[in-house]
């Protein structure tokens, strides 16, 4: 699949047609929430405007929120490559639900039970865990190589043990781009019989998803990393989900979405959804390829995108590597970029990274700075004193020409002018 044209899809966003100081902003943001397209916009609009209603109701809006509800779950599973819509669950954040399910795997476990985490992840795929240590549960923690910010799988069978009940794991690091070997994990945990939870939050915008291949018991994600509205994912097996307790009202049919759902949010995840699956179809096209389904097509789109973002990252860190004072944290070795995505963390000498931020922020470059709540990992790093990195995360609609004068401006910054 020949890389995305961003060129495409950028007139469909209209955030980008923000202008600071006579320029064009440039969004490298979107680890903390991508922006988002028009027909997003226009679905949570629509639904708001033409179907407000709560769920289960006699007449025309209820029964239309009750469809929006049905094509969220056709389209995130399509987007998971899950075997059934029905597998798949929303709540307000990928947080929520996470904490939800540990309430109910919490419940089944107890003294001499044990649970995995990770130095890299995201604090919402920790501490929902090692909070279960107030049970008498063990927490055993898989580490990193801090050279280039990698999980030490050959520490994997030492973790990991006949009283292992649960491996939480991120596919990707929000904070340094990392890809883990999920596939790796999950059979590991498959042969001692724990369950392995993925964090996918930070990957889903990047590469596809199939959580059959993976062989994951249970992954979440957050549609407003992927061009839409702020909510959560999760989806689980059947089997998993089956021998757990619930903890919800008395009158509620599903036991891990509790309350009433975002149903706008709902139709904005449909619409993120689509806009992936025509950016597929329309790539289909241009390579004259036979469609297929809306999972083809989000998988002709996500492999375009990680092409063009596989050149962007490149040319971003080989700048990097010619600015004096500037450290890359990651992977940066030509032949391992195809174990990260676009996601870089950087410090620059003298410089705390608030100040390196606001400096680019008021070029209008818009960056993160921080420890991103992977807070283990900034420890690891030896940085949470000093206020963390600064983040420069790529996503599909960041073009060459942006990377090129973010570059410039951290030339700048790194030189004192």
């Amino acid at each position: 699949m020949r890389p995305l044209d961003p060129a495409r899809v950028r007139p469909q966003f209209p955030a980008l047609a923000r202008v600071v100081d006579g320029r064009p902003a440039v969004f490298l943001d979107g680890p903390g929430g991508t922006q988002v397209p028009q027909p997003v916009i226009d679905a949570v609009a629509a639904h708001l405007r033409d179907a407000t209603s709560n769920t289960g109701g006699a007449f025309a809006t209820s029964r239309a929120t009750d469809q929006v509800i049905r094509d969220a779950r056709a389209a995130l599973a399509d987007l998971l490559h899950a075997p059934s819509a029905a597998q798949v669950r929303f709540g307000a954040n990928m947080t929520q639900l996470t904490f939800g399910f540990s309430r109910s795997v919490g419940a089944t476990l107890g003294p001499g039970d044990e649970v995995v985490v990770t130095t890299l992840d995201h604090e919402a795929n920790v501490s929902p865990w090692t909070l279960l240590a107030e049970r008498g549960v063990t927490v055993r923690r898989l580490d990193i190589h801090l050279d280039d910010c990698t999980l030490d799988l050959d520490d994997l069978d030492r973790v990991l043990n006949s009283r292992t009940r649960l491996v939480a794991v991120g596919y990707a690091s929000n904070a340094v781009g990392t890809v883990n070997d999920v596939a790796t994990i999950c059979a590991g945990a498959r042969r001692v019989g724990a369950i392995s939870f993925i964090d996918a939050v930070h990957y889903a915008p990047h590469g596809s998803i199939d959580v059959e291949a993976l062989g994951c018991d249970a992954l979440v994600c957050s549609p407003y990393k992927f061009f839409g509205p702020h909510l959560g994912t999760l989806w689980v097996r059947d089997e998993v989900l089956s021998g757990l307790p619930a903890f919800k009202v008395r009158p509620a049919e599903d036991p891990l979405e509790l309350g009433t759902l975002n149903h706008e949010g709902l139709a904005g995840a449909v619409a993120a959804v689509e806009y992936l699956a025509a950016v597929g179809r329309e790539q289909l096209e241009l390579e004259r390829r036979s469609g297929g389904g809306r999972r083809q097509a989000l998988e002709a789109a996500l492999a375009a995108i990680a092409g063009h973002e596989a050149a962007l990252v490149r040319r971003l860190l080989e700048g990097l590597a010619r600015i004096p004072g500037v450290r890359v944290h990651g992977i940066t070795d030509p032949a391992q970029l195809h174990h990260r995505v676009p996601t870089v963390a950087i410090t620059v000498a003298a410089r705390t990274p608030r100040a390196v931020a606001e400096a680019l922020g008021s070029q209008g470059i818009f960056v993160w700075d921080g420890d991103f709540y992977a807070q283990a990992l900034i420890e690891r790093l030896g940085l949470l004193a000093s206020g963390g990195v600064v983040r420069l995360g790529l996503v599909h609609y960041n073009t060459a020409e942006e990377v090129d004068r973010t570059l410039a401006a951290l030339e700048r910054i790194a030189a004192g002018r």
